[in-house]
C-alpha cells in the first residue's frame, strides 16, 4: 500500500473528511488530495512533503515514521537543509517590493514645504499692514499706533509619531523566517521557528518578512491575524501605522 493510500485509509477509519484534516493541519485540501493520490509535486519540495506527511499522519492517528521512511526510499533521504534552499522553488513567486522614497523626492517635498510656508508668512504680513492702514484712515489718524499689534506667529503642527509594528509568528510546523529592515536591508532575524513555538518582534521601522513555510504558521501583525493564501515561500512587507506609540522595545521575544 502506497503512502497516499495508507493516509487515506487511516483517515476513513478515523471518520474524518479531507476538509476536517485540512482544518487540523492547516494544509490545503487540494494538497491533501494530491498526497492521497501519490502526487507530492504541490508540496514545494521534499522538506515540506515530509512535514505534510507527518502532520496528516498525526491528524488521522497513524504512525508517520514508516511513511516517511517509505518516502525516503522513493525520493532519497533528507540531506542537511541550507538556508538558501528554503527560499528556492521551481515556480518563483513575483513579489512587488515596496521601494523607499528617493533622496531627490524627499528634498523636493521639503523645498515645497519651505516655499509654501514663506509665501504664507508674506501674505499674512501684507494683510496685517493693509488692515492697520484701513483702521487708521477710518479714524482720521495718520500717525501709526505707538504699540502696534504684533503679527501672529504660525507654528507648523507636528505630525503624529508613527506607532511600532508588532509581528508575531506562531508555528504549527517548522518554518524558516527572515526579517530585515526595509530602509537599509539590515537583518533582524534569520532562522527556523520550531513547530509549537512562537516569536514576536516589535519594530519602529518598515520591515520585510520572508516565510519559507507560510502554510505552517499563524501570522499576527499589530494584533490582527493575517491571511496568507499560499504554501510556497513568500515575502511580506509591513510598516508602522500612525497613532499612539506602543512599547519602545525592539527585537525577538520567545512566545
Amino acid at each position: 500500500m502506497s503512502i497516499g493510500e495508507s493516509l487515506a485509509d487511516a483517515r476513513r477509519q478515523a471518520g474524518l473528511t479531507i476538509s476536517q484534516v485540512s482544518q487540523q493541519t492547516r494544509i490545503r485540501e487540494s494538497i491533501i488530495r494530491d498526497i492521497e493520490q501519490g502526487d507530492f509535486s504541490a508540496c514545494g519540495g521534499d522538506f515540506y512533503a515530509r512535514g505534510h506527511i507527518r502532520s496528516i499522519a498525526g491528524a488521522v492517528g497513524t504512525d508517520p515514521v514508516p511513511l516517511i521512511s517509505e518516502y525516503d526510499a522513493d525520493h532519497g533521504p533528507l540531506h542537511p537543509l541550507r538556508a538558501a534552499e528554503v527560499f528556492e522553488h521551481s515556480k518563483p513567486i513575483k513579489i512587488r517590493e515596496r521601494r523607499s522614497p528617493s533622496l531627490a523626492m524627499i528634498v523636493v517635498v521639503v523645498l515645497l514645504a519651505v516655499i509654501g510656508f514663506a509665501a504664507y508668512r508674506l501674505v499674512s504680513s501684507h494683510d496685517h499692514k493693509g488692515n492697520h492702514l484701513a483702521g487708521a484712515a477710518a479714524t482720521g489718524s495718520t500717525t501709526p499706533s505707538a504699540h502696534p499689534t504684533p503679527s501672529a506667529k504660525v507654528s507648523p503642527t507636528p505630525s503624529a509619531a508613527p506607532s511600532d509594528v508588532v509581528i508575531k509568528v506562531d508555528a504549527v510546523e517548522d518554518c524558516w523566517v527572515l526579517l530585515t529592515r526595509t530602509s537599509d536591508g539590515s537583518q533582524i532575524y534569520m532562522g527556523v521557528v520550531p513547530a509549537g513555538s512562537s516569536m514576536t518582534w516589535t519594530e519602529k521601522q518598515a520591515v520585510s518578512l520572508r516565510l519559507g513555510n507560510p502554510g505552517g504558521i499563524t501570522l499576527t501583525v499589530d494584533g490582527q491575524r493575517q491571511s496568507i493564501n499560499t504554501v510556497l515561500p513568500v515575502t511580506l512587507n509591513y510598516r508602522p501605522q500612525g497613532g499612539a506609540s506602543q512599547s519602545p522595545s525592539s527585537g525577538a521575544q520567545s512566545g
